[in-house]
C-alpha cells in the first residue's frame, strides 16, 4: 500500500499568494521545467485547490508539441487531476475549504443556452477566455521568475496548486482514492460516455474500436456495460490486445495483417458491418474506416479521437444516404459538473474501472518520464502524485 496523500493544512493561506512546485512548459517542443511559482488566492466565483495527484493525457503533449492551435506559452499544462479545495474566492456557494474535487476542462453553469439544451454538454460560459490561457477576468493567478504564466483548459493540474472557475469543479466523494479517480477528469469519462450517451450502445449490439489506448479501453468498458455481444477491438499494435480483452473486448485485430482495407474486413466479419463503431486515435483516414466499417440502414460511428489541426474528413456521401451516421462527442457527453460524481461513485461500488487504466506511478519531479512513457506506447496511464 502507498502512503496515503496528505490533506492541505494551510487555513491561514486562504487570502494569501502560495509558493509551490510547478511543471512549467516555457515553450513548444521543450520537456516540462519543475520551478518555484506563485499562485495568487482566488477572485470572486473561482477556488484554488491543492492538486494531490494528475494523470498525463495525449491532448498534454499534443499541446506541448506546438501543433495546437489554441496553445499558448509558458503555461502549466495538465487537465487530468484531483484533489482538495484550499480556499474559495467571494461568491462561491457549491463548495468550500477541504471538499475533495476535480476539477473540470467542460464547465457546467447550469445557465447558458447549452447548460439548458439536454442535447449538449459543451457549456460555453467561459469557453474565450480558457481558450486563452487565462481566468474568466481575462487575467492569469500564475507567476514564475517575474513572468505571467497562462492556464490550461481552465485546470491546470501539473502544479501543487492550482485556481479554477467556480463552474469548472465537481465535488466528489471524499473516500475516494484521489491516484485513480483523477483519471476521470479525461480519458475514462470521454470513452465510457462515447459508448453509453453519445452512441447509446443496446444490449446484443455489434461494436467495433479503433484506437486501444486509455480512451479506447474506457469504450470496450461502455459497450461491455451497456451489454454488447460482440466488441472487436482494432489496432496495429499487438501488445494492446490481452489488455483490451481484459476490459470486455471479444476479439481483437490488426489491420496489418490483412491485404483488404480494415473496413471490408470487418463488415465481412460481422455479415454487412458493425453497429456502433468509435474512432480513438484523432486519424481522419481511420475516421473514415469507422464509418465504411458500420452496417447499411443503422450504423453509428462516433469521433472520439482530435485530429490535429486544419484536417479534414472524407467519405462518399452515399456511406450516409444509405443509413450510416457520423457522430462526435467531447468529455462523452456528461454534463461535468452532476455526472463526474456519479461516474465516481460508480467506480467506488466497482461499476466501473479505473485502477486497471494506470499502468506507472512517477513522482512529480519524473513527470517528464510519465510523456516518455506515453510516446513510447508502454503506458496506459501514468500517475503523478503531487
Amino acid at each position: 500500500m502507498s502512503a496515503p496523500l496528505r490533506r492541505p493544512e494551510r487555513a491561514d493561506m486562504a487570502s494569501q499568494v502560495i509558493k509551490c512546485k510547478a511543471a512549467v512548459a516555457w515553450e513548444a517542443g521543450k520537456p516540462l521545467s519543475i520551478e518555484e511559482i506563485e499562485v495568487a488566492p482566488p477572485k470572486a466565483h473561482e477556488v484554488r485547490i491543492k492538486i494531490m495527484a494528475t494523470a498525463v493525457c495525449h491532448t498534454d503533449a499534443y499541446t506541448l508539441s506546438g501543433a495546437d492551435p489554441e496553445g499558448c506559452f509558458p503555461v502549466i499544462l495538465g487537465h487530468e487531476g484531483a484533489g482538495i479545495v484550499e480556499s474559495v474566492g467571494e461568491g462561491v456557494t457549491k463548495l468550500k475549504a477541504g471538499d475533495t474535487v476535480i476539477p473540470l476542462y467542460i464547465p457546467q453553469c447550469g445557465e447558458c443556452k447549452f447548460c439548458l439544451n439536454p442535447k449538449t454538454n459543451l457549456c460555453q460560459k467561459i469557453r474565450v477566455t480558457q481558450g486563452k490561457g487565462l481566468m474568466p477576468d481575462g487575467t492569469s493567478r500564475f507567476t514564475c521568475k517575474g513572468k505571467t504564466i497562462l492556464h490550461y483548459m481552465g485546470t491546470s493540474t501539473f502544479s501543487e496548486y492550482t485556481v479554477v472557475a467556480d463552474i469548472s469543479v465537481a465535488k466528489i466523494d471524499p473516500l475516494a482514492p484521489l491516484e485513480k479517480v483523477c483519471l476521470l477528469g479525461c480519458g475514462i469519462s470521454t470513452g465510457y460516455g462515447a459508448a453509453v450517451n453519445t452512441a447509446k450502445v443496446e444490449p446484443g449490439s455489434v461494436c467495433a474500436v479503433f484506437g486501444l489506448g486509455g480512451v479506447g479501453l474506457a469504450v470496450i468498458m461502455g459497450c461491455k456495460v451497456a451489454g454488447a455481444s460482440r466488441i472487436i477491438g482494432v489496432d496495429i499494435n499487438k501488445d494492446k490486445f490481452a489488455r483490451a480483452k481484459e476490459f470486455g473486448a471479444t476479439e481483437c485485430i490488426n489491420p496489418q495483417d490483412f491485404s483488404k482495407p480494415i473496413q471490408e474486413v470487418l463488415i465481412e466479419m460481422t455479415d454487412g458491418g458493425v453497429d456502433y463503431s468509435f474512432e480513438c486515435i484523432g486519424n481522419v483516414k481511420v475516421m473514415r474506416a469507422a464509418l465504411e466499417a458500420c452496417h447499411k440502414g443503422w450504423g453509428v460511428s462516433v469521433v472520439v479521437g482530435v485530429a490535429a489541426s486544419g484536417e479534414e474528413i472524407a467519405t462518399r456521401p452515399f456511406q450516409l444516404v444509405t443509413g450510416r451516421t457520423w457522430k462526435g462527442t467531447a468529455f462523452g457527453g456528461w454534463k461535468s459538473v452532476e455526472s463526474v460524481p456519479k461516474l465516481v461513485s460508480e467506480y467506488m461500488s466497482k461499476k466501473i474501472k479505473v485502477d486497471e487504466f494506470v499502468t506507472h506511478n512517477l513522482s512529480f519531479d519524473e513527470i517528464n518520464k510519465a510523456f516518455e512513457l506515453m510516446h513510447s506506447g508502454k503506458s496506459i496511464r501514468t500517475v503523478v502524485k503531487i
